[in-house]
């Protein structure tokens, strides 16, 4: 019998472990300075520049990797993760959308003619163009999944395929159509970054992740159950038809509004749960929240990489998680096998 370290000392560690990260990579930069000696210039480099940047980094990987434990849980698939109910090629689209259109549609144009709505569309106009998309995409499928029986899971990911195959087309001509400075913007949000976090960012993303929470945890029980397949959760009296809708929008709410500010990074959603589970186990009472901390600290590292590698350059976040991501996967299904790959 595997020997498993209690609930909390897993979350006990975790949370220590990511408190103690902050506050090092608050240190870590073209600036060094050690916390216990901080000029006016360092202050303001850390309450500006990193201190959001490390807020941002941890809300989004913590709403990637429980993200990725509820899909997992929901679909009982190792491989499912918070893009296949369609959130991200959504978010995309959006994004893509109004930076190859928006000056066709005279948006820069108006912009240009009033400096506030400038400042404003030049910093909300793309994540807002990314949240539409990803939640539009999350309504059409679920329009579609929906059944006189209710929501099917196998609809749902069907489905999904189908969307995201749909828009990452419809993506693809409106990219090959995009001037060079928009093909540019497009690439560089496409490859994920932090590199434009800010305070006001934050403040609009922490009600969107909060409200994910409080919707994604009362879920873990049902979850549980799910282990054993869909027919057995409704013989324990779950209510199935309400908790796919819950993780549904759950996942909405947690995915999209941080895919749409920092563009797409790959492989936490899928490894991240994985790398929980070997630790603790499949009770998603302990996978849910450890799953949020483990997302959290590797998305600060991962993007504290992304700064420091290549100085005064930064590599895309997303391509650092996807240089870590893909080996980790190849390992993990090397030592999972298929049958026991939730348990």
């Amino acid at each position: 019998m595997i020997s498993r370290p209690s609930p909390f000392m897993v979350i006990l560690t975790l949370g220590i472990l990511l408190v103690i990260s902050a506050l090092f990579v608050c240190t870590l930069g073209a600036t060094g300075f050690t916390l216990g000696k901080t000029g006016s210039l360092s202050l303001f480099v850390i309450e500006q520049i990193r201190l959001p940047r490390i807020s941002l980094a941890i809300i989004t990987g913590a709403a990637l990797g429980i993200s990725g434990a509820v899909m997992q849980g929901l679909f009982r698939n190792p491989l499912a993760d918070p893009g296949l109910i369609g959130v991200s090629s959504g978010a995309a689209l959006g994004t893509t959308v109004y930076i190859v259109l928006g000056s066709s549609l005279g948006l820069d144009t108006l912009s240009r003619h009033y400096p506030f709505l400038h400042n404003v569309m030049l910093r909300w106009m793309v994540p807002l163009s990314g949240m539409i998309g990803g939640f539009c995409t999350t309504g059409l499928l679920y329009s579609f999944a929906r059944r006189q029986e209710g929501l099917s899971t196998t609809l749902i990911i069907l489905t999904g395929i189908a969307i995201g195959s749909f828009t990452a087309a419809i993506t693809g001509i409106l990219t090959f159509r995009a001037d060079d400075t928009a093909l540019r913007d497009i690439t560089f949000w496409s490859l994920g970054s932090l590199a434009g976090a800010n305070w006001s960012g934050f403040v609009i993303l922490l009600p969107f992740f909060l409200t994910a929470l409080i919707l994604i945890f009362p879920l873990r029980d049902i979850l549980n159950a799910f282990l054993l397949g869909e027919k057995d959760a409704i013989l324990l009296g779950h209510p199935v038809e309400r908790f796919k809708k819950m993780a549904i929008l759950g996942v909405a709410l947690a995915t999209g509004p941080v895919v749409s500010f920092v563009g797409v990074i790959g492989f936490i959603g899928v490894v991240v749960p994985h790398l929980v589970r070997l630790v603790t186990g499949p009770d998603h009472r302990i996978v849910l929240p450890a799953s949020a901390l483990t997302g959290a600290l590797l998305l600060l590292w991962a993007d504290t990489a992304a700064r420091l590698i290549a100085p005064p350059a930064e590599i895309p976040v997303g391509i650092i998680t996807a240089a870590l991501g893909a080996p980790a996967f190849l390992w993990l299904l090397t030592r999972t096998q298929t049958g026991s790959a939730l348990s």
